[in-house]
C-alpha cells in the first residue's frame, strides 16, 4: 500500500499577483502515518458506523413503539440517539471514503460545510445533555410537580431550543475561521475539518480568532457542563436522603448512564478545544477526537439499554416483532 503523497504547489494552491501562495483545497491527513492499517481501519470504522446506526435507530424505534417509554426521559433519549446518528454521519462517512481511496483532498467549501454542521451538532449535544440532566433533577428532586414542569410542550421546546440556539453562532464561527489566510500549508493533520487542527494552518496573527474560540468553548461547553454538575449535585444530595436502599439504587442507576455519556463527551472535547495551540501531541488529539465523535455514539445505545431495565424489557418485546417482519 502506498503512503499518501501531496504536492500542494501544483494541485491545491494558487499563486497570486503578490506572490503569496493561497490554499484552494485542503488535504486531510487522517491516519496517513500508519498506511499499513488503512484497510483494517476501514473495516473497523465501517462496523462501528453500522453499530451506531442500528443501535441508536433501535432506541428511536422502541421509544415510539412501546407505550411504557412514552415519558419525557425517553423522549430526550430518543432525540439524543437521533442527534448521535447525525453527529457521526458528518465525519465518519467522509473518513471511510478517504481510507478507501487513500486520498484526503477536500475543497474549502466542503471543509467549511463539514465544520459548520459538526459545530452545530456538537453545540446541540452540549445543550441536550444539560436538558437531560435538568429532566432528571426535576424527576428526583421535585417528583410531585414533574408532570406539570416537564409537559410534552415544554419537552419539545427544550429540544428545539437545543437544536436552534447554537446555529447562528456556529455558522458565524465557521465563517471567521475560513476567513483566515491559509497561506502556509494545506495539510490538516486530522480526519475531519475541526477547529483545533485548522488553527494551526493560518499565517499571521490569529490571537483574536483563538480568543473567540475560547469564548465559544466556554459558552457551549463549560456553561452546560457546570449546569449538569449543579443538577447532579442536587440529585445526589436528594438520593442520599431517600429512606430505602431500593429507591437509592434505582435513582442512581437511572442517572449513571447519563453521567457516563456526559464525562466521555465533555472530557475529551474539553481537552481538545482548550488546547488548540499544542503541536506536541497531535496523535493524542486525534485519539481524543475519536472519543467525542465516534465512541460516544457507540456507547450511547449500549449504556442506555444495558443500564436501564425499562429499555431492556422494551427490547425483549420489540426485537421479536422486528425479526418477524
Amino acid at each position: 500500500m502506498q503512503s499518501r503523497t501531496v504536492n500542494p504547489q501544483k494541485e491545491n494552491v494558487k499563486i497570486t499577483e503578490t506572490n503569496l501562495t493561497l490554499v484552494v483545497e485542503f488535504v486531510l491527513l487522517g491516519f496517513s502515518e500508519i498506511p499499513r492499517l488503512h484497510w483494517f481501519l476501514f473495516g473497523t470504522f465501517s462496523v462501528i458506523y453500522l453499530v451506531i446506526l442500528l443501535g441508536n435507530g433501535i432506541i428511536i424505534l422502541i421509544r415510539r413503539a412501546e407505550s411504557s417509554l412514552q415519558t419525557p426521559m425517553y423522549f430526550f433519549i430518543s432525540n439524543f440517539s437521533f442527534l448521535e446518528i447525525c453527529y457521526v454521519s458528518v465525519t465518519l462517512p467522509r473518513m471511510l471514503v478517504d481510507l478507501w481511496t487513500q486520498k484526503g483532498n477536500i475543497s474549502i467549501f466542503a471543509c467549511a460545510t463539514q465544520m459548520c454542521f459538526f459545530l452545530i451538532l456538537g453545540a446541540t449535544e452540549c445543550f441536550l445533555l444539560a436538558v437531560m440532566a435538568y429532566d432528571r433533577y426535576v424527576a428526583i428532586c421535585d417528583p410531585l410537580h414533574y408532570p406539570l414542569v416537564m409537559s410534552h410542550e415544554v419537552c419539545v421546546r427544550l429540544v428545539v431550543g437545543s437544536w436552534v440556539i447554537g446555529m447562528p453562532v456556529q455558522v458565524g464561527q465557521t465563517c471567521q475561521i475560513f476567513s483566515l489566510p491559509f497561506c502556509e500549508s494545506n495539510q490538516i493533520n486530522h480526519f475531519f475539518c475541526d477547529i483545533p487542527p485548522m488553527l494551526k494552518l493560518p499565517c499571521g496573527d490569529i490571537f483574536v480568532n483563538e480568543m473567540v474560540v475560547y469564548v465559544f468553548a466556554v459558552l457551549f461547553v463549560t456553561v452546560p457542563f457546570m449546569l449538569i454538575l449543579g443538577s447532579y449535585s442536587r440529585i445526589i444530595s436528594t438520593i442520599l436522603k431517600l429512606p430505602s436502599n431500593t429507591g437509592r439504587t434505582r435513582a442512581f442507576s437511572t442517572c449513571s448512564s447519563h453521567l457516563i455519556i456526559v464525562f466521555l463527551f465533555y472530557g475529551s472535547a474539553s481537552i481538545s478545544y482548550l488546547n488548540t495551540k499544542s503541536n506536541q501531541y497531535e496523535g493524542t488529539d486525534k485519539m481524543l477526537s475519536l472519543f467525542y465523535t465516534i465512541l460516544t455514539p457507540v456507547f450511547n445505545p449500549v449504556i442506555y439499554s444495558l443500564c436501564n431495565k425499562d429499555v431492556t424489557e422494551a427490547l425483549r418485546k420489540f426485537l421479536p416483532k422486528l425479526l418477524a417482519l
